[in-house]
């Protein structure tokens, strides 16, 4: 019996960007407004089904940090596993997603990047769409849009 194509139903996301950061100094946890951004786009990701990857919720936004080798395991991992990887780039920049963002591209792993309005991206991370399947999305805030390029991005593998 032939396998049938995997749907929307079935994308398992990938999302990155800063996280220690953002970590409050006092409090050893991501701010509630910097959580907002992140949690949102969970939300609209899972309400369509799909599986998420995050390190933000998986290690309790601060409260359960792992070791930089768990953490880079780990991630890398997840990078094998997604159909798409999701990259908030952050500003000031992200090392980490940007590394994430080097995995992705060198594994073909289709990838939606979110440029916050009025800012630009690092100059390797603007061309990497001429190399990989990277779509640069301007993040307005509109997780329709967000959703619409990753499904794009999942059944394309090669972002519009």
């Amino acid at each position: 019996m032939p396998q049938s194509e995997p749907g929307p139903a079935r994308l398992t996301v990938f999302l990155g960007g800063p996280f220690k950061g953002l970590l409050d100094p006092v409090t050893g946890r991501v701010p509630e407004a910097d959580r907002a951004g992140y949690t949102t786009l969970i939300d609209a990701f899972e309400e369509r089904g799909w599986r998420v990857f995050s390190a933000h919720r998986t290690e309790a936004w601060g409260d359960a940090l792992v070791s930089d080798q768990e953490c880079t395991r780990r991630d890398w991992e997840w990078m094998l596993g997604c159909s798409v990887f999701v990259a908030l780039p952050g500003q000031p920049a992200s090392p980490g997603t940007h590394v994430e963002l080097g995995w992705a591209s060198a594994l073909g792993r289709p990838t939606v990047v979110l440029v916050e309005p009025g800012t630009e991206c690092a100059a390797l991370v603007g061309g990497l769409p001429g190399i990989a399947p990277v779509r640069l999305l301007e993040h307005t805030g509109d997780t329709k849009a967000v959703c619409d390029a990753v499904e794009d991005a999942a059944w394309t593998g090669v972002p519009a």
